[in-house]
């Protein structure tokens, strides 16, 4: 793919792109003082151009060609030994970086600056998307057994939540849940829960007790072995009304439309319409932007479900279905996760029935 777009090599810098070609996988990247790079020749394995202190661990990958500094160089924090580098594996060659939604290039910009005068930079043509969008065997095996960890979990909500709890404890308390089913740890956990549905789903917990009417929703995007489980669950606490009763059963109904065109040669607008024709029936559609996307080794990857994505459905995707309906001033949000195959698809997250949970 490098070859056929004309590039000497790829250049990449954020976590999930090193990982996809290395295997290395550390949580230090949550510091944002050191800068990483990663290079992938036409030809040739792929050499890593790193601070010094990450050398052992790259060292326990398949990558043998580790070159490393001292880092923070406030002077010269491995921008100098990146272009010399970039140099000797691709003289006068045009260096590919990702480039369009998703994607950034994780250095200081007068880096970017220097950087640009001494190599040819320009963009990746979609290599990176195209690749890491079609998941391999091993890939989706991690992507389920990261599924089966959630579903675990939020089959123990109710030992955790109930009338009388404040949401925040239930968010600190339904991450443990997830470390005690297995999860190496929970970067994304958000969810919601009051009156007859939820005004937002991204706001941090408050510090309310759940109340009888209310509807908690939890959504998480817990890891293991350094891939995403990403879906919510919606519960009733005490008896649900019948608008909240209706939605959820729509939001089901909007979910199994899109599963049920799922597959190769559909489009990720195809399943947008799938669902949209559902919701749209039944209530107003929320203003998320999309519903659903790609899911991997990112809480979020490519394709978006939205009318505008004509991204054609391959085997070896793995999506998120997460139609969204409104409740007057409220909104219901559901998702699940799924695998496309040659065939017929098939979910990796427990199927949520109709009838929305009730504790």
């Amino acid at each position: 793919m490098i070859a056929n777009h004309g590039l000497a090599a790829l250049l990449l810098t954020t976590e999930p792109d090193v990982r996809y070609f290395t295997g290395y996988l550390t949580r230090f990247w949550e510091s944002p003082t050191r800068p990483w790079f990663l290079i992938v020749p036409a030809h040739g394995k792929p050499v890593a151009v790193i601070p010094s202190i990450g050398a052992d661990l790259m060292g326990q990958t398949w990558i043998d060609d580790i070159r490393s500094w001292s880092s923070p160089d406030l002077s010269d924090d491995g921008i100098s030994l990146l272009i010399d580098t970039l140099k000797e594996l691709a003289p006068n060659g045009l260096i590919g970086v990702p480039d369009g939604h998703e994607t950034h290039l994780r250095m200081p910009y007068r880096n970017i600056a220097t950087l640009a005068e001494a190599v040819e930079i320009t963009t990746d043509h979609g290599i990176l998307r195209a690749l890491r969008m079609v998941k391999s065997d091993a890939e989706i095996a991690k992507v389920t057994h990261a599924c089966e960890i959630a579903g675990r979990a939020f089959s123990r909500v109710p030992e955790i939540a109930s009338a009388g709890v404040p949401l925040d404890k239930i968010f600190r308390d339904f991450q443990i849940l997830c470390l005690e089913e297995g999860a190496d740890w929970v970067p994304y956990l958000a969810g919601a829960a009051e009156q007859d549905g939820y005004r937002d789903v991204i706001s941090p917990a408050h510090t309310r007790a759940l109340s009888q009417g209310d509807v908690l929703m939890l959504d998480t995007g817990l890891v293991w072995d350094g891939y995403f489980a990403d879906f919510d669950r919606n519960w009733s606490i005490g008896n649900p009304s019948k608008a909240v009763k209706v939605a959820h059963q729509t939001l089901i109904e909007a979910s199994n439309a899109a599963f049920e065109i799922a597959k190769p040669g559909a489009t990720a607008a195809d399943l947008f319409h799938a669902m949209n024709g559902v919701l749209s029936r039944g209530g107003e559609i929320t203003d998320a932007g999309r519903l659903g996307h790609g899911l991997g080794m990112s809480l979020t990857e490519w394709p978006s479900l939205i009318p505008t994505d004509h991204t054609v459905l391959e085997a070896g995707m793995i999506l998120t279905l997460e139609p969204g309906i409104a409740l007057g001033d409220k909104i219901l949000v559901h998702e699940e996760n799924i695998v496309i195959t040659e065939g017929a698809p098939y979910y990796i997250s427990p199927q949520a029935p109709p009838e929305i949970a009730c504790i």
